[in-house]
């Protein structure tokens, strides 16, 4: 059985029940704003899932595309120090040493390497957890009964209410549930209403953008989905710029996407990044004094810990 590492500094870890996206990168951003409120310097660390850079290395969006890194990471380092590392203790190590007070896990929570002193796991309130069943039966990443013993708060993530199953599941094992909404930029959001739009996503559930756009009064006049971190291909970045010619649309998509389209080097693909408008998102929490109230107990009772082992050695 792996003896989870402690490093010296306290690890928080943005996970998830399910496969596909729930919106674990918009939770880590705002989990890593509130911290930095309390004074804190938070170092996101993530795998980098779609980037060939083993690390550890500190990404720097100047110079590393999507496919150094991943997408993910690029959007994380626009708003702090970001590490992509495939041995997850390396990177925090990394973090570590390089002055980070707390470590912000961008997923990671299924992996047993690094220790974690707090764990919040995203739900997609529309999405929920499917049918109940682990992968390939149904959308889980491990039983239910597993994750929940190792969870220390659920992020109920969507205008949906979160399902009576979880609901009754978080109160039997005293996890606590913070409530919070994704968010369309200010900035962007307002000034879609009325524009017609051809639009575009490669996320775990592309639809959830688009319901997003609906909302804001976009009208879509032609939808496309793509799998999760897809790269768009010259063909495919030609159909789109073809068929927003054909409709008299612009066309809008994800900034997960626009990160992959950054330093596209097809012709076609440069004109869908040139053309391409895009809509930020935000995770807004409706409690922020009970989430910050959640965050300072893990930090304190990790800080008051006596079991913390010098960076780079084990303690069973």
């Amino acid at each position: 059985m792996t003896v989870p590492e402690r490093i010296s500094v306290p690890v928080i870890c943005i996970g998830n029940f399910t496969a596909g996206g729930a919106g674990k990168t918009p939770t880590a951003i705002a989990i890593a704003k509130r911290l930095e409120t309390m004074g804190e310097t938070p170092h996101f660390v993530s795998r980098g899932y779609g980037g060939q850079e083993a690390g550890p290395v500190c990404v720097d969006p100047e110079r590393h595309s999507s496919a150094d890194v991943g997408d993910e990471p690029l959007l994380l380092s626009k708003h702090s120090t970001t590490w992509v590392s495939q041995d997850r203790v390396a990177g925090a190590l990394a973090a570590e040493r390089a002055g980070a007070s707390v470590i912000v896990l961008d997923d990671g929570f299924q992996n047993p390497a690094l220790h974690k002193d707090l764990s919040l796991l995203v739900v997609d309130t529309g999405a929920g957890i499917g049918n109940g069943s682990v992968i390939p039966a149904g959308p889980l990443r491990e039983p239910m009964e597993a994750a929940f013993k190792r969870t220390h708060g659920i992020v109920a993530l969507g205008a949906e209410p979160l399902s009576k199953d979880l609901v009754q599941r978080a109160k039997q094992a005293a996890v606590p549930i913070c409530c919070a909404t994704l968010q369309p930029s200010i900035d962007v959001g307002p000034n879609l209403t009325g524009t017609k739009f051809i639009a575009f996503a490669g996320i775990g559930r592309p639809e959830k953008f688009f319901s997003t756009l609906r909302e804001l009064g976009v009208i879509l006049a032609q939808t496309r989905s793509f799998p999760d971190h897809h790269s768009f291909s010259n063909k495919e970045a030609q159909d789109l710029l073809d068929l927003a010619n054909r409709e008299e649309a612009s066309l809008i998509t994800t900034e997960k996407d626009a990160a992959r389209l950054r330093r596209a080097d097809s012709a076609a693909g440069k004109k869908l990044r040139e053309q391409t408008e895009v809509l930020p998102v935000t995770a807004l929490f409706s409690d922020l004094p009970g989430l910050d109230a959640l965050l300072i107990q893990h930090l304190t009772a990790a800080r008051a810990s006596h079991t913390y082992a010098p960076p780079g050695t084990r303690r069973d």
